[in-house]
C-alpha cells in the first residue's frame, strides 16, 4: 500500500494550516528564552547504572494522553486499529534481519508518513559527513528561540557541536539540532538539501526531509525507508552512543538541568539496544525506531502512529518476546537492501 503524491500534499495542507493558526502563540511564548546574554555550558558525562526493570506490554486506557485537536496521517488513510498478528498499537511496523535484510514481520510498511523526530538520525549523519569541528563551539542564537519556543537551552547558551549533537540524539532537543543545521556551511536550505540527497544515497525512494528536527510534517518516509536509514546510522560510532546514553547533566545559566534519553527501554536497561531514537508530533503520532539485539541476533525494528504513551515500547518488547519463540527455520517474507 503507497501513499501517491497528491494524497500527500492535500495532508500537509491541512496540517500546515493549522500550524498557521499557532504562529502567533509560538512567537509569545519565547519571553525569557529570548535573551542574548550567553550561558556558560558545562556537560557532565557520566552515565547513571541501569536498573534493570519490566517494561508492561499492555497498556491502560486512562494513562493515555487525550486525543489530539488533528488526526495523524496515518488515522486520516485509515490505518490506525488495523490488527496484526501480534497485536501491536503502532499503524506501522516492520522487523528485518540487519545481516542478512531478510524481512519476518511488516505492517504497512510502503505507505510514506511524517516520522517526527526520528529525523535526528539523518540530522546527526549529515554533522558528521561534513567533518566540521566537533570542537567548535555554537550558540542557541534569536531565531532558535523564536522558531522552537520550547526548550530548556536558552537564548544565548553556547555548546560545542558535539554536544548539540549529543542533545539532539539523546533527549531529541529541537533547539540543538537545529543550531547544529544553521552552522551548516549554506545554512538550514543546504543542511536540508544534504538530507534529501543523502536519502537518495540510501535507497530511500519514499522519502523527503523538510527540516533538521522532524517538526514539520513534510518530513515522511516509509517503514522500509526507515530501515535503510536506521542501518546507515548504525554504521556511526558517534550515533550509537549518544542515542543510547541514558542521561546527562548541564550547567545553563549556572543552574544545573538534567537530560534524561527519551527511550524508556534505553534507561531500564530492557532491552540490548544498540541505537534507538524516538519521535512525536500530532500529525506522526508516537514514533520509534531502534537497532537491538534478540537471540543474538541484530533487528531493525520500526514503530510508526503508535497509540499512547507507552504503546511503541511495549510494542518493541512484544516483538522481542515474538522473535524470541520464533522456531528455527522460520522463512523471511522478502529481503531488502
Amino acid at each position: 500500500m503507497r501513499l501517491n503524491r497528491f494524497s500527500i500534499l492535500i495532508l500537509t495542507l491541512v496540517f500546515a494550516c493549522g500550524a498557521s493558526l499557532n504562529a502567533s502563540a509560538i512567537a509569545a511564548a519565547k519571553d525569557k528564552d529570548g535573551q542574548t546574554k550567553a550561558n556558560k555550558v558545562t556537560v557532565k558525562i557520566a552515565k547513571s547504572p541501569k536498573k534493570p526493570k519490566t517494561v508492561r506490554v499492555t497498556v491502560t486506557r486512562s494513562s493515555e494522553p487525550a486525543a489530539p485537536s488533528h488526526p495523524s496521517f496515518a488515522t486520516a488513510l485509515g490505518l490506525r486499529g488495523q490488527h496484526d498478528e501480534l497485536s501491536l498499537k503502532s499503524s506501522v511496523a516492520m522487523v528485518v534481519n540487519q545481516d542478512t535484510k531478510e524481512v519476518y514481520f511488516e505492517k504497512n510498511s510502503s505507505v510514506s508518513l511524517p516520522i517526527a523526530s526520528i529525523t535526528k538520525l539523518m540530522t546527526a549523519m549529515v554533522v558528521l559527513d561534513s567533518k566540521l569541528p566537533l570542537d567548535e563551539t555554537i550558540v542557541i542564537n534569536a531565531d532558535d528561540v523564536r522558531i522552537y519556543a520550547k526548550s530548556r537551552l536558552t537564548g544565548g547558551t553556547v555548546m560545542t557541536r558535539e554536544e548539540a549533537l549529543l542533545l539532539a540524539l539523546m533527549s531529541s532537543e529541537n533547539r540543538a539540532a537545529y543550531t547544529l543545521g544553521r552552522n551548516y556551511p549554506g545554512g538550514i536550505s543546504a543542511f536540508v538539501d544534504t538530507m534529501n540527497r543523502k536519502a537518495r544515497e540510501l535507497g530511500m525512494e519514499h522519502s523527503h526531509f523538510a527540516d533538521p528536527t522532524g517538526l514539520m510534517s513534510e518530513n515522511v518516509a516509509s517503514a522500509e525507508d526507515l530501515a535503510r536509514m536506521l542501518n546507515a546510522a548504525y554504521q556511526y560510532k558517534m550515533i550509537r552512543e549518544f542515542s543510547t546514553w541514558p542521561d546527562l547533566t548541564m550547567m545553563i545559566g549556572n543552574r544545573p538541568q538534567k537530560f534524561l534519553n527519551t527511550n524508556r527501554l534505553v534507561r531500564s536497561g530492557d532491552m540490548n539496544i544498540g541505537l534507538q531514537k524516538t519521535g512525536f508530533i500530532n500529525a506522526a503520532g508516537k514514533c520509534l525506531v531502534m537497532q537491538a539485539r534478540v537471540n543474538n541476533t541484530p533487528l531493525l525494528l520500526v514503530f510508526l502512529d503508535s497509540v499512547g504513551t507507552q504503546s511503541r515500547f511495549a510494542d518493541a518488547v512484544r516483538v522481542r518476546d515474538w522473535y524470541e519463540r520464533m522456531p528455527l527455520g522460520t522463512q523471511p517474507i522478502r529481503r531488502i537492501m
